[in-house]
C-alpha cells in the first residue's frame, strides 16, 4: 500500500475563537498563503459548523493546488482522540461530537483539537520553541490555555486536557472562576483578570484611576483589559502597575509549572503577550525569586511567542499534515 504524501502540499488551518472563525491555507513551511473569516456563532453548534465549513470552502476554492487536509484548533476541552469535544467555555459545545460531524461534511483529512495545542505545536515547528526537547505554551487572553510539546510530539494528557494551566488554584477561596471553581490562575494573570481589577480600582479610587475613566466616559464597569493595555502603552502609572501585577502573577505560575515538568522553554502568547517585557519582565523577575531550588538549578526561558494570533491557524493546519503521514487521517 502506498504511504501518504504530504511533500509540497499546503493544507487549510481553522482556528474557532469565542466571537470569530479564522482559517488559512498554509504551505510546508509555515508560510499563510492566504485567509479567510467567518463570525462565530457560539450559541448554536450547528451554526458554528456552518461557519467553519464555509471557511473551509471559500479558501479551498481560492487555492490552485491539492490540499493536505483541514486542522481545526477550537477554544474547549477535547477528549484524547480530538473526536468529541467535552466543554466549551465560550461556545455551545457540551459532549459535542465536532470531529464526526465536520468529518461528514467536509469530505476531507481531518485533525481537530484545543486551539491552545495548535499553537504550541506551530512554536515549536517554525516558532520561538524550536528544537527544545520540553517546551510549554502559555496563551494569555480572556482567560489562560496552553499546551505541552515533549520529545517532538504534542502531548494532550491521559483524557485529552492537559495544558490547561489557567485551572490551577492559586488563591484559596478567590475569585469565582467560569470552571466551577475558586481562585483560579487566570482570575489573576489574563485580560480578564486586568479588566477585572481596573473595574475595582475604578469604582473604590475612582481619582487614583482618573486616567483610565477618561477612557470609558468615567464608566468603570466598561473599562476592559485592553483599556488598560492602551493606558500602560502610553504611560498610565495606575494601569503600569496592574499590567506588573499580571506580570508577577504570571511568574508564580510559571514558576510552578517548572516544579512540575521542568521545561527547557515557556512561549508566552496571546493577546496580553502584545503587552512583551511590559509583563515578561515582572514576570521574569518573580520566576527567579520564586523557583524551588532556585540558585542551584536552571530555570526555563520564557520568551515571547513569535507567530503571534496567527499560531492557532499555522499549527492546526501542519498537525493535519502530520496525522496524514502517519496514516491517521
Amino acid at each position: 500500500m502506498t504511504e501518504p504524501t504530504t511533500a509540497g502540499r499546503a493544507a487549510l488551518g481553522i482556528d474557532i475563537g469565542g466571537t470569530k472563525v479564522a482559517g488559512g491555507v498554509v504551505a510546508e513551511d509555515g508560510t499563510i498563503l492566504a485567509t479567510a473569516r467567518r463570525a462565530t456563532p457560539g450559541a448554536s453548534v450547528s451554526d458554528t459548523e456552518d461557519a467553519i465549513a464555509a471557511v473551509v470552502e471559500e479558501l479551498a476554492a481560492g487555492h490552485d493546488g491539492e490540499l493536505v487536509g483541514v486542522g481545526v484548533g477550537a477554544a474547549g476541552w477535547f477528549d484524547r482522540t480530538g473526536d468529541t469535544v467535552l466543554f466549551s467555555p465560550h461556545l455551545a459545545w457540551r459532549n459535542s461530537t465536532l470531529r464526526k460531524d465536520l468529518a461528514s461534511r467536509l469530505q476531507r483529512p481531518l485533525w481537530v483539537g484545543n486551539d491552545a495545542d495548535a499553537a504550541a505545536w506551530a512554536e515549536y515547528r517554525y516558532g520561538a520553541a524550536r528544537g527544545a526537547d520540553l517546551a510549554l505554551m502559555i496563551t494569555l487572553g480572556t482567560g489562560i490555555g496552553g499546551g505541552i510539546v515533549l520529545d517532538g510530539r504534542l502531548r494532550r494528557g491521559s483524557h485529552g486536557v492537559a495544558g490547561e494551566w489557567g485551572h490551577m488554584r492559586v488563591v484559596p477561596d478567590g475569585r469565582l472562576c467560569a470552571c466551577g471553581n475558586r481562585g483560579c490562575w487566570e482570575q489573576y494573570a489574563s485580560g480578564t483578570a486586568l479588566g477585572q481589577t481596573a473595574r475595582e480600582v475604578a469604582r473604590t479610587s475612582p481619582a487614583a484611576a482618573a486616567r483610565l475613566l477618561e477612557r470609558v466616559d468615567c464608566e468603570p464597569d466598561r473599562l476592559t483589559g485592553e483599556d488598560v493595555a492602551r493606558a500602560a502603552a502610553d504611560g498610565d502609572p495606575l494601569a503600569l502597575e496592574l499590567v506588573t501585577d499580571v506580570g508577577v502573577w504570571l511568574g508564580q505560575g510559571i514558576a510552578d509549572l517548572a516544579a512540575s515538568l521542568d521545561p527547557e522553554v515557556v512561549v508566552i502568547g496571546g493577546g496580553v503577550s502584545k503587552l512583551g517585557e511590559m509583563v515578561l519582565g515582572p514576570a521574569r523577575n518573580r520566576l527567579e525569586r520564586a523557583l524551588p531550588g532556585r540558585g542551584f538549578r536552571p530555570g526555563p526561558r520564557v520568551v515571547v511567542a513569535e507567530l503571534g494570533p496567527q499560531a492557532g491557524i499555522v499549527g492546526a493546519a501542519d498537525l493535519v499534515r502530520q496525522a496524514v503521514a502517519d496514516g491517521e487521517a
